[in-house]
Order: C-alpha cells, then sequence, then structure tokens
C-alpha cells in the first residue's frame, strides 16, 4: 500500500528519454531474469500509439497572416471541441461547445482538409498551412521529481525476501547505465526496513520511560529491572507483573510479613483472582475473532487476535510461576 504497487519489488528507472527507458528497462529485466525466487517479472506496459502531429509552416502561415497559437487553437478546437459557454434549461446546466462535423475529424485526410479561419475574413485549409501527419507516442508517460521513469517489477515466491533483494541489487550493480538514468529499489521491502528503523527508534524511547516508571513506583533499581524483564512476555503480562511485585511490597512494607517464601506464595495467592479475571474477560473479548478465522474485512484483526491470545496464556503462566520465583530470588 505504501509503494502503490502490488508488487513486492520495484525497480524505478530514471531519466529523460522514453525510448532509452525502455531498452534500460529490458536490459534490467534480463539482468534479474534467473534470480531464484522471482516470479512474474515484467517491465511497465508502456507502447506507441498513433498521434495526429500538426507542425506549422512559419513561413506558409505567414503569408497568410496566420500566428502559429492561432492555426493550433483552431485545430485543436475543431478536432478535440472546446466549451464555449453555458445554457440554463429548466434547472439544469448544459455545456455549449464549438466542435466539428464527425466527417471532418474522422479521417486524416478530413484533418488535413480543416478550414482555418483568416483574419481578412477568408479561409485557408490546415494542410496549407501546417504538415500533418500520424507520428508514434507512449500511451504513457510517468514522471516523479521532475524525472521519467519506467518500472521493472516482480513477486516472489519460494525465498525470503530479504534474500532475493540482496540479489537484485548486485545484479542492478553490473548493468550499467548512461549519465543523467539511475535505478532506484522499491517496493515492500524497502517499506519494511524504514518501518523496522522506525519502529526502533521509537520502541528504545519507550523503553526508556516504562524503566524510569517503574523505578519511580518501586524505589529500586533491582525491582526496575524485575518487572521491565517480564514486559517482553505481553503487554498485559507485564502490566500483571507489576501489580503482583507491588503488592508483594506493600505486605512487607505495611503488613509486616517477613520476606521469604511465606510473603511471596502469599502475595501470589492473593493476586490469583485479579490475574486470571484480567485474563480471561481479555481473552474472551477477542475468541470471537479467532474463532471466525481469516474472513474478508478480519485480514488485520484475526492473525492480531491469535497472537494476543497466545500471549495472555503464555504471561498468565509467567505471572502466576514465574514472576513470583524471580522476586523471591532478587526482591
Amino acid at each position: 500500500m505504501l509503494t502503490g504497487h502490488s508488487e513486492a519489488i520495484v525497480v524505478r528507472i530514471y531519466g529523460d528519454d522514453v525510448d532509452t527507458l525502455h531498452a534500460l528497462g529490458a536490459r534490467v529485466k534480463d539482468a534479474l531474469t534467473g534470480i531464484k525466487g522471482i516470479i512474474d517479472l515484467h517491465v511497465e506496459f508502456h507502447e506507441n500509439v498513433p498521434e495526429i502531429a500538426v507542425k506549422v509552416d512559419l513561413d506558409r502561415a505567414f503569408t497568410h497572416g496566420l500566428k502559429p497559437g492561432d492555426i493550433r487553437r483552431a485545430a485543436t478546437t475543431l478536432v478535440a471541441l472546446e466549451e464555449a459557454g453555458d445554457i440554463h434549461i429548466a434547472n439544469r446546466t448544459y455545456d455549449v461547445n464549438v466542435w466539428s462535423v464527425p466527417e471532418a475529424r474522422s479521417s486524416l485526410t478530413g484533418i488535413r482538409e480543416l478550414p482555418i479561419d483568416k483574419p481578412d475574413g477568408g479561409h485557408v485549409q490546415l494542410q496549407h498551412v501546417a504538415d500533418v501527419s500520424i507520428q508514434p507516442t507512449p500511451n504513457v508517460v510517468e514522471h516523479e521529481n521532475l524525472k521519467r521513469r519506467i518500472g521493472v517489477k516482480a513477486n516472489v515466491r519460494g525465498r525470503d525476501l530479504g534474500a532475493i533483494v540482496d540479489e537484485v541489487e548486485d545484479a542492478l550493480h553490473k548493468v550499467k547505465f548512461p549519465l543523467g538514468y539511475y535505478p532506484e529499489l522499491v517496493g515492500e521491502y524497502q517499506e519494511r526496513q524504514a518501518a523496522q528503523k522506525n519502529l526502533l527508534s521509537v520502541s528504545i524511547v519507550a523503553a526508556i520511560g516504562v524503566f524510569l516508571l517503574l523505578l519511580t513506583s518501586f524505589g529500586s533499581a533491582r525491582l526496575a529491572m524485575l518487572s521491565f524483564l517480564t514486559l517482553p512476555s505481553a503487554l498485559v503480562g507485564g502490566v500483571l507483573g507489576i501489580l503482583l511485585i507491588d503488592h508483594c511490597q506493600h505486605l512487607r512494607r505495611y503488613e509486616g510479613e517477613a520476606f521469604g517464601p511465606a510473603l511471596v506464595l502469599r502475595g501470589a495467592r492473593e493476586r490469583l483472582s485479579p490475574i486470571l479475571m484480567t485474563t480471561l474477560a481479555t481473552g474472551l473479548a477477542i475468541v470471537p475473532l479467532v474463532v471466525a478465522g481469516n474472513l474478508p474485512g478480519h485480514e488485520i484483526e484475526h492473525p492480531m487476535a491469535v497472537v494476543i491470545l497466545g500471549g495472555l496464556f503464555t504471561s498468565t503462566l509467567l505471572n502466576l510461576f514465574v514472576v513470583p520465583s524471580l522476586y523471591l530470588r532478587f526482591g
């Protein structure tokens, strides 16, 4: 979605000349052919289509008192129409267009014989003041950053995307590009790498903030680190671990319970009901998504629900059995 392409690998080639871009696209395609795991390899479908070209003859145009712009505007109006105004009928508005009759624009001969108004009031055929011919022109010209571009696209099957991208980059280094032309590798892998870098930087900042909050709450670096290390098991499990450690500290500080196995067992026993209640309440809310399966519209919710449900199960076991033992050892 972020790349704007449905293919996993896209090589964009930038330059100025369309024909050169097409040649480079074919060359890049040949270089990528044979890489194991690449399927559906193709160059973007660009082809030449016939187009009527009108090239004004300045000398002949001046003889009839016409300017090049006047000739082009008149020819464009007669062939492709031009809006001249609006008409209002029964509270509805209709466009009023100036256009030639179909017979005058249905053939190259008819276009050559189009009458162009002269400043002195007469007419002259278009072919007498311009060269009219059919020329090949690209059906589409794509631009980006003030450069024309063409894409070589492919999908991946049977191999890791990262490994294939490494081979694609090596193959691109072997292709020689003229001055002013260069390739850019985009697609799913590049977006994934960028997202991972952003996620890593944000996660580091968040982890530091969480640790400082735990340190402020417990007043002990060892307990803060103990609770912090339980967070990767699952977010809910980490919260439950924090509550369990906090409750054990409460029993020790305010209820006179001596530190030892009895303290840990009492704390775990008294937090058993809240832990199970929280786990079951959260789990039951997402069970329908897991049971329903990967239906249309649930492409994101279903796998996320499976991960959360599994995390709830493992984090519950972690907090009921592992966290008390770690607190007894390091608390």
